[in-house]
């Protein structure tokens, strides 16, 4: 069985909304209605979780109602981080599916998955135990001289990255279930899980742990600012402008 867990906890401070981010309408529809709708339509997903940010449950239910998603059998709450969430998910589903069931996690803010990403990120899954959605970096790169934005004006680079080195990774994440499930436990028990970000590619990492690469698309953005809204609603007119030509 393959279930999308769907990550919809965060609130989006910095779209500047005034309400979550996968809460916000485009062309009268919430962008997490469009990225569940891209799980509910995919021929091998078999169940949905939404992990939500809590004061949004009861209206997950009414969208649930609403565009008649009926892969979408459970909702729990999220907590206060990325890795919360997942946790949160992860724990939801013990007593439901079995240790070889695929899980894949997804955030509720990226609507522009596609149906190939989700095909491949299952395959890779199927073969290897995780696989992750990952495009190569195209682009001059250089390291930043402090971690902060590159709208800060006292930062700067002089060191180059070689670009074929890296490897952009995005969701979704992929895992079988008794994988993911002994990852945190083992994180939990030995403490690295706070030593380290709060993501689960950063913890596979500190654990020593390889990260397998599916299909993925530069256009499988996560919208975090306005103009994202932007970029997306121009593509949905795009796809449905399409569609009403065939």
């Amino acid at each position: 069985m393959n279930i999308a867990v769907i990550l919809a906890g965060g609130v989006g401070n910095r779209l500047g909304a005034g309400i979550p981010k996968q809460f916000v309408e485009v062309l009268g529809k919430p962008v997490l209605a469009y990225t569940i709708e891209e799980f509910q339509k995919h021929p091998e997903i078999d169940r949905i979780l939404v992990v939500c940010v809590k004061p949004y449950l009861q209206y997950m239910e009414e969208l649930k109602t609403k565009y008649n998603f009926t892969k979408l059998v459970w909702l729990t709450a999220g907590g206060a981080t990325f890795q919360e969430s997942m946790l949160n998910g992860v724990r939801f589903l013990e007593d439901k599916i079995a240790r070889k069931d695929i899980v894949l996690f997804h955030f509720g803010a990226s609507p522009f998955i596609t149906e190939n990403i989700i095909s491949d990120v299952i395959r890779v899954c199927s073969e290897k135990g995780n696989a992750i959605s990952t495009t190569d970096f195209l682009l001059l790169s250089g390291k930043k001289k402090t971690t902060d934005s590159t709208a800060d004006p006292n930062n700067y680079s002089d060191e180059y990255i070689n670009r074929d080195t890296v490897a952009v990774m995005n969701t979704p994440h992929a895992f079988r279930y008794g994988f993911i499930c002994d990852l945190y436990k083992e994180a939990i028990q030995t403490g690295i899980i706070d030593t380290v970000e709060p993501h689960t590619t950063t913890l596979m990492y500190a654990m020593g742990k390889q990260i397998y690469f599916s299909y993925g698309s530069q256009t499988n953005i996560k919208i975090t600012r306005k103009e994202d809204l932007d970029l997306f609603e121009g593509y949905v007119l795009m796809k449905q402008r399409r569609d009403n030509s065939q």
